[in-house]
């Protein structure tokens, strides 16, 4: 190595310590479980965004790295989590100017009558300026079955956006992977603005089951034994019934979980200690509809 070469030497090491993103990552292994490949993929991002940084430093030419992103996967599977992350990388590294995340779907965006969706759009945009807007089921904004729709003027606006301002706003779509597949077909404008696809895998069984055990430990809540083993059963027989969101149906399981306990607390009349108020028994679990086949079509 010459000595010029010496003397613009950099620190990678020190210069992702230095920049926090070493926080964000730990931050984001902790909030999700599992996602192994959508945790690895931002690991890449933020390693391109650290050394073009640094390229941009020491002189290099570069072309400045597109940021616009979509998230695909099912619902529950963390996607507005990572985007939350990831707004936070952004902003450590540069190329944010506060690092919020503002998060929409297309009623946010698009109008009822002319001359409404302009406005609504283009006031979401400027909220959303120096930091992330993240649209949630991107692909309800194009309607061409109805050509009274104004989702195509909402798109149009974005794109001018996306392209004339992306130093100041990264834009992240988000939804179903089918959907946005058919989205992109159908808005070749809008996919050639994108340029990292991140797929959010739906998760396993364990993992479902270590997401409602980090939940009600967040609560101050924990299953019994025989009501931990209830809940996996649960678990396998809630993902063959419809509208099943993955980690969002944990939550509104829990949630009613909860709710039984309470009242089988309050109904028998009797005085409770710490140790009854924070567990939830195998029959607060068996409680639901889903044991009960000819009740399980209503999600519960």
């Amino acid at each position: 190595m010459n000595a010029p070469e010496q003397a613009t030497a950099i620190d990678l090491a020190a210069e992702f310590r230095d920049a926090g993103i070493g926080e964000v990552l730990e931050a984001l292994e902790r909030d999700l479980v599992g996602l192994a490949p959508v945790k690895r993929r931002v690991r890449e991002i933020a390693a391109l965004l650290l050394v073009d940084r640094v390229r941009q430093r020491l002189g290099l030419a570069t072309e400045p790295p597109s940021l616009h992103m979509s998230f695909s996967g099912n619902p529950g599977t963390g996607k507005t989590t990572v985007a939350m992350r990831m707004a936070e990388i952004l902003h450590r590294l540069g190329y944010c100017r506060r690092g919020h995340v503002v998060a929409v779907t297309r009623d946010d965006l698009v109008g009822q009558y002319i001359g409404h969706t302009a406005p609504k759009t283009k006031e979401v945009l400027k909220r959303a300026m120096g930091g992330v807007l993240f649209i949630d089921e991107a692909y309800y904004l194009y309607r061409p079955e109805n050509e009274k729709d104004y989702g195509q003027e909402a798109i149009e606006i974005l794109l001018q956006v996306m392209e004339n301002q992306r130093d100041d706003l990264v834009v992240i779509l988000a939804g179903y992977a089918d959907r946005m597949e058919r989205f992109f077909e159908s808005n070749p404008g809008m996919k050639s603005r994108i340029a990292h696809h991140v797929d959010f895998p739906d998760y396993s069984d364990a993992e479902l089951g270590e997401i409602a055990r980090r939940m009600l430990a967040g609560w101050n809540y924990r299953f019994d034994d025989a009501a931990r083993r209830a809940f996996d059963e649960y678990i396998v027989l809630r993902r063959t019934q419809p509208h099943f969101a993955n980690a969002r149906s944990i939550r509104n399981a829990l949630d009613r979980m909860r709710l039984r306990q309470a009242l089988r607390l309050f109904d028998s009349g009797a005085t409770v200690d710490a140790g009854a108020l924070t567990t939830i028994t195998e029959a607060d679990v068996r409680a639901s509809r889903h044991f009960r086949p000819d009740e399980a079509a209503s999600p519960q």
